[in-house]
């Protein structure tokens, strides 16, 4: 049974489509994460799911309950939100027994309780501080333990260390993934930085303009990303135009700009041959060497424009001798670097990958149409 069943949920403000038909089920104990950009619609769905935002048509169950109706307080879930929105002349206890005391729980359970929520959260000890005495950090734990301490069917975070520095943001990312894992809670989490959600997550739903684009675990979307959309927000530069020219049945052939490029062949479209394509490949699966030769298979000779110094990372620009105006980004561990030395702007080298590193892209999602069993697994 799915902890959170989603089903053709459509929403619209006016004229603007905020939820087209989104179908995602989230499992028991699994942490998903709505990751795009600003105005993607992903916190119109956790606000949908929370019950804070009616949608239009299509429907939401909880732990195999239809709760589309059902107002927010009847849907046992627990909220983080950006602001964290503790209440300033309450105690750090008395702030997280608060959803505790509206569900009138015995003074006695609920002293227990907070106990051991504030424990769960490494704050023991601090049940009588305020919260202008908390730092950023411990602010986020008491406003986890305020959502954890009511047992929630399912935790819901929008955004909730967007405020924080780098260092402390890393830090809480990790505490959450632990918490989340060792207390076994379903938890969806909204987001539009791609390095959170790679952190945090058990499966990544890619959202654009109210649409899914892609569900998968973060490896999936990271390396095989399913769209223009996702290989580009993802961070995925190298979009590369080309043609079929051959099918094998495995592996497909592409002609880019005579460059002969071959991928593995999607298991999801239809390819015909001749027919328009892009493909990317990861800046850090392209391997360099000196000199040109753009012989072969998935080989190109390019001119080096520059080269970034990132810490433990050299990104190199490269503009392709057969078609100037395509720049390909190149990831080189100092190690590489090291190994084979540093490449001069204006020096021309070649470029290679693995059949298998080439990913092939749709231009719009396939999405998933479905009216089924609250449990049941798209597809299935």
């Amino acid at each position: 049974m799915a902890a959170v069943f989603i089903d053709q949920a459509t929403k619209r403000f006016g004229d603007t489509l905020a939820l087209d038909e989104i179908c995602l089920d989230v499992r028991a104990g699994e942490f998903v994460t709505l990751l795009g950009p600003s105005g993607c619609g992903k916190t119109t769905m956790l606000r949908a799911i929370a019950g804070l935002a009616a949608i239009d048509r299509g429907s939401i169950a909880i732990g195999g309950r239809d709760v589309t109706r059902v107002p927010v307080n009847q849907r046992n879930i627990g909220m983080v939100f950006q602001n964290l929105a503790l209440f300033p002349h309450l105690t750090v206890a008395e702030n997280v027994a608060f959803g505790l005391k509206m569900r009138r729980a015995a003074k006695a359970d609920r002293i227990k309780r907070v106990a051991e929520a504030l424990a769960l959260v490494r704050l023991v000890g601090f049940d009588k501080r305020y919260p202008h005495q908390l730092s950023g950090g411990q602010q986020q734990r008491v406003a986890i333990a305020r959502a954890l301490v009511i047992d929630p069917g399912v935790l819901l975070l929008d955004e909730p260390f967007a405020a924080l520095d780098r260092k402390l943001r890393e830090e809480m990312q990790i505490e959450l993934r632990d918490l989340t894992r060792r207390v076994s809670i379903t938890a969806i989490f909204v987001t539009h930085d791609q390095e959170e959600a790679l952190t945090l997550s058990d499966r990544i739903a890619v959202m654009n303009a109210g649409r899914v684009e892609q569900v998968g675990s973060p490896d999936e979307v990271y390396s095989a990303p399913e769209t223009r959309f996702a290989a580009d927000f993802m961070g995925a530069r190298n979009i590369l135009e080309a043609r079929v020219t051959a099918l094998n049945g495995a592996t497909v052939d592409l002609d880019w700009s005579s460059v002969r490029i071959r991928a593995k062949t999607p298991s999801s479209r239809h390819l015909a041959i001749d027919q328009p394509v892009a493909v990317t490949v990861r800046p850090e699966l392209i391997k360099t060497a000196r000199g040109p030769n753009p012989s072969g298979l998935n080989c190109v000779a390019g001119r080096m424009l520059s080269s970034v110094d990132q810490g433990a990372f050299v990104t190199l620009r490269v503009a392709c001798v057969q078609q100037p105006q395509q720049v390909v980004s190149v990831r080189r561990t100092k190690a590489d670097q090291a190994a084979s030395g540093i490449f001069a702007a204006g020096e021309i080298i070649s470029l290679s990958w693995e059949p298998q590193d080439a990913v092939l892209l749709l231009d719009h999602p396939r999405g998933e149409r479905r009216a089924s069993t609250p449990g049941q697994r798209p597809g299935q």
